[in-house]
């Protein structure tokens, strides 16, 4: 209610200003007209004036005019000369002219008549010149001493004199009055001045106001504003841990659901149970894909998505998406393929988590929505400067296609082409919109084509800086070429505190014959690279002393140093890839870790050539409860002194860890109980036992406090163990 009346409170102000300077600049242009008025009749007045004081004086100069024509008259009778009535005509004529003069425009009748009077006078005087001269022509002489005693020539004199007196006495008079309203009217405009003064200082006082109090609510607004944007953040960041915590609670057990199902898919099944699990994964898979999807929507509304710009291999990036989907295209009957233009510069400094993800969702529709046929990548040079390539990317199909009046749609929210889509195919119709919102906040844009019945095809492109140093990348290799030791070129850096993944990375690299040097923390790995030269760093992430992220901040900050690192880590979570690049890693491979996959990751920044071979991993057969020997079968490749070897470390190892995780949580110290579940995670990995731990190994790792759920995690943690370690030791009788 308050807000509501303090809005129409200023409306009413801003009525009240607008009506104010109306009112003013009506009543300015009014005083403005009157002050211009009174000045002109003031400028008349003086003009009035200044003619009549100017008429004045011509009057005293008609009276000693005519008075001095007189005496002409009378000086030429005496002396009989005709001389002194030279210029008596121009004299009389000039008194005529002014006197027509004077009684044009003259509106008062007295005075008119004794102007007339004086000018009958004045041609009197004339006469008596012209008869004279008449007297002086025809007698000889002029001595008319009558005209000299003549009592009406005294008459005439005084009645000249008399009448420009009165008339001097009159213009005086005007003079007076004239002086007076000149007077009054000077008051006038000094009224009219002030006036004005008053108006401009209010009209200034008022617009002041109204601009200083704007300010004030301007700065009000503004302070609000920024409240709101705060508590707007907030709520962003709120909504945000809120999802990426519910997702990493769904992910966890969904990740054990997914880690079950594919360790029920390498049992011996029957045809029921085979479709069941397969359903089971299926629908697992689609759930996490939704769960990513929403979590991704969540940072796009929120304004939180970074691009996080890296260098990357195109041809690496594409052929590792492609090999993805490889036997997804197989099991649909499917052909995948990948074309990539040579004019394109092969190492690019850009986001390479956000392409994948871009190919990834594109890829995985044209799979999901294609029945026969094939699916084709092509990578295009759209267009080329000295340090910058706008890389264009083109995803078609030969699959349903989309109706031509719902393409402007497909990159909508919830939207897909047809109403039956989602029913038949699943989804939430979040992926579209997400790729289209990716690419542009990569300063790209995406088209579609499609024709119903007869594929789709996906235009878009990105801009990418060139790296300056261009890396040699062939991803596909077969895992025996560095067996021959002709072909050892590589020296990596193992960085890792745990000595069981230690031996596995050293078996592994043993085996390609690669040369390696380890190192027990990220402390120690940028102490090596500050005086060493290496080919690609191994690094795990949670290390006492200094770990990844930060060794990784070191090595590319101030070692200035931009050797490929490969990220190993336990949180298999979706986003720690995300974060492992981010910080300066080059890609990112999970615990525990799998011989083809690293192979891969090592090939594709190390291999010059390019041999592709198929390998197959003979399937092993256990006879134990708990430990699961597939893994190390798998890596160990029959080699029993690395198989003895990483069994006694397990036995050596794992019970002390197990006791200082249980000695952490009796002590409360929730740290270094995190660091020893997350150690926990690679230490039993190599026997199998993750996917039976995992779960509860991510509970202790997230435990901040003391509570049931955590203490029965540990206990079964402990059970597990003890019972794993009898069977580990048989094991190693068998060995």
């Amino acid at each position: 209610m308050k807000k509501i009346s303090s809005v129409m409170g200023n409306k009413r102000f801003s009525y009240f200003i607008i009506l104010t300077f109306i009112a003013g600049s009506l009543l300015l242009i009014a005083v403005q007209i009157n002050s211009a008025k009174n000045t002109k009749e003031l400028i008349q007045n003086n003009n009035r004036l200044l003619n009549e004081l100017r008429s004045s004086n011509h009057l005293r100069e008609i009276d000693r005019d005519i008075l001095g024509v007189e005496s002409r008259i009378r000086a030429s009778i005496a002396t009989n000369d005709t001389t002194h009535l030279n210029g008596v005509d121009q004299k009389i004529d000039e008194v005529e002219n002014f006197l027509d003069s004077l009684s044009k425009d003259n509106a008062d009748i007295e005075e008119q008549k004794l102007i007339q009077r004086l000018s009958v006078l004045a041609l009197e005087k004339k006469l008596v010149k012209e008869k004279l001269l008449l007297r002086h022509k025809t007698i000889g002489d002029m001595d008319d001493q009558t005209s000299i005693a003549n009592p009406r020539a005294r008459k005439i004199s005084n009645e000249i004199t008399n009448i420009t007196a009165k008339i001097y006495e009159k213009r005086r008079v005007d003079m007076v009055n004239l002086s007076k309203q000149s007077e009054e009217m000077g008051q006038k405009a000094r009224f009219y001045d002030i006036s004005l003064l008053i108006l401009l200082i209010l009209s200034g006082s008022i617009v002041g106001y109204h601009i200083l109090r704007q300010f004030k609510r301007q700065r009000l607004l503004i302070q609000e504003l920024d409240v709101a944007q705060k508590k707007a953040l907030v709520a962003a960041q709120t909504k945000e841990n809120f999802l990426a915590n519910m997702s990493h609670e769904i992910r966890t057990p969904l990740s054990g659901i997914l880690g079950f199902t594919n360790l029920l898919q390498k049992r011996p099944l029957d045809d029921t149970s085979k479709e069941f699990v397969s359903s089971i994964q299926r629908s697992g898979e689609n759930l996490m894909a939704i769960i990513n999807d929403i979590l991704d929507l969540s940072k796009i509304e929120a304004g939180m998505m970074r691009i996080t710009k890296g260098i990357f291999s195109i041809n690496g990036l594409v052929n590792s998406v492609e090999t993805f989907f490889v036997e997804r295209a197989k099991e649909k009957g499917l052909t995948i393929s990948s074309k990539i233009d040579s004019s394109i510069p092969d190492t690019l400094n850009g986001d390479a988590t956000r392409l994948t993800q871009i190919l990834v969702n594109l890829i995985g529709n044209a799979i999901k929505f294609t029945h026969q046929g094939n699916i084709n990548i092509e990578i295009y040079n759209k267009q080329q400067t000295e340090n910058e390539v706008v890389v264009g990317f083109k995803v078609s199909d030969t699959g349903i296609g989309i109706d031509k009046e719902k393409l402007i749609e497909v990159f909508e929210r919830f939207n897909q082409g047809e109403d039956s889509t989602t029913r038949n195919y699943g989804g939430t119709g979040l992926g579209l919109s997400i790729v289209k919102s990716l690419i542009q906040l990569q300063n790209g844009d995406i088209e579609v084509i499609s024709e119903q019945g007869k594929g789709t095809t996906f235009h878009f492109y990105i801009p990418y800086a060139i790296a300056k140093e261009q890396l040699n990348v062939v991803p596909k290799v077969d895992t025996d070429y560095f067996k021959d030791k002709t072909n050892a070129s590589l020296k990596v850096l193992i960085v890792d505190d745990n000595t069981i993944n230690q031996s596995l990375m050293k078996h592994l690299l043993s085996q390609w014959n690669i040369d390696f040097e380890t190192a027990n923390n990220g402390l120690e790995a940028v102490e090596f690279l500050r005086n060493n030269d290496c080919d690609l760093v191994l690094m795990d992430i949670q290390m006492p002393q200094m770990d990844g992220y930060v060794a990784t901040q070191t090595i590319r900050e101030e070692l200035k140093l931009n050797t490929p690192i490969i990220a190993m880590t336990a949180h298999a979570l979706a986003g720690e890839r995300e974060r492992c690049m981010s910080r300066g890693m080059n890609e990112y491979i999970s615990k525990p870790i799998k011989e083809e996959e690293l192979f891969k990751l090592i090939s594709n920044f190390g291999l010059k050539e390019n041999k592709k071979t198929e390998t197959k991993t003979a399937e092993v057969t256990s006879n134990y409860e708990f430990i699961d020997l597939t893994y190390l079968k798998s890596i160990s490749n029959e080699d029993k002194d690395f198989e003895r070897t990483v069994t006694q470390q397990f036995l050596d190892k794992v019970p002390t860890h197990l006791q200082e995780l249980k000695l952490a949580y009796d002590n409360k110290d929730f740290k270094l109980l995190k660091l020893r579940a997350h150690d926990l995670k690679s230490s039993v990995a190599i026997m199998g036992l993750l996917p039976l731990l995992e779960e509860k190994l991510d509970i202790l790792e997230l435990t901040t406090k003391e509570n049931p759920a955590s203490q029965l995690a540990l206990e079964e943690v402990k059970d597990v163990l003890l019972k794993s370690f009898f069977e580990t030791k048989l094991f190693m009788k068998s060995i």
